[in-house]
């Protein structure tokens, strides 16, 4: 056990001063009810989004809180805490229930808390310069690559909307035509000062990203 924990503190380039908060942000409930990594987890989760929302606004200081939150978004989900935590092999420390050890469906989950619940530990057991200084070393290459996602138009022209005239866009259901199995719909979008554009796409939800991608074009906008 005590190798366990120097082998991962070297993995995670941090010195424990108290070595128990270590273990516990280790135990998952299915090992222990009542003494687990939960409320780590918890702190760890909180303790996360608050260094990555400050390293953003340092990154990105012109860039809209709206883009900010969605970079935001990208970098603290389940998914990127998973991928981390199976890069550093966190599963072979982690203690785990009978019922729990071989139930692949879970491991992401189970492998995202503990990252989290270690983020939680560190800030304890070092303060935040400490967990900063883990947060930002283990999530660099994210950061570096924390360019925004697109955007899909619908959502774009509703923003472009909003922001310049303080509605949202007008969306009317064309028509459903084709057969049963392969139906196409058309609908039409339109804002203030713009025309009526016609949009196409194999259901009303695809039909209106088209119209939305078209008019964003023909405002010059995309």
């Amino acid at each position: 056990m005590k190798n366990l924990n120097k082998e991962l503190e070297v993995i995670l380039n941090y010195n424990f001063k108290d070595n128990n908060l270590l273990k516990q942000s280790l135990i998952h409930k299915s090992f222990d009810n009542q003494n687990n990594n939960e409320k780590l987890e918890f702190l760890g989760d909180r303790v996360l989004g608050l260094i990555i929302s400050k390293k953003l606004i340092e990154i990105y200081p012109n860039e809209s809180e709206g883009i900010i939150d969605k970079k935001f978004s990208n970098l603290v989900n389940k998914k990127i805490c998973s991928n981390i935590g199976k890069k550093i092999n966190i599963r072979k420390f982690i203690f785990l229930g009978p019922s729990h050890k071989f139930l692949e469906r879970s491991a992401d989950r189970i492998i995202s808390d503990c990252l989290e619940a270690i983020i939680g530990a560190i800030y304890l057991d070092g303060g935040i310069k400490s967990a900063e200084k883990f947060v930002l070393s283990f999530w660099k290459n994210y950061l570096d690559n924390s360019v925004l996602p697109l955007i899909d138009a619908k959502t774009q022209l509703q923003e472009h909307s909003l922001k310049v005239f303080k509605v949202l866009p007008k969306y009317t259901f064309y028509k459903k035509t084709g057969p049963q199995h392969k139906p196409i719909f058309k609908t039409d979008v339109q804002i203030p000062n713009s025309k009526k554009v016609i949009g196409i796409g194999t259901s009303k939800k695809n039909a209106q990203q088209n119209a939305a991608n078209k008019l964003l074009r023909s405002l010059k906008i995309l």
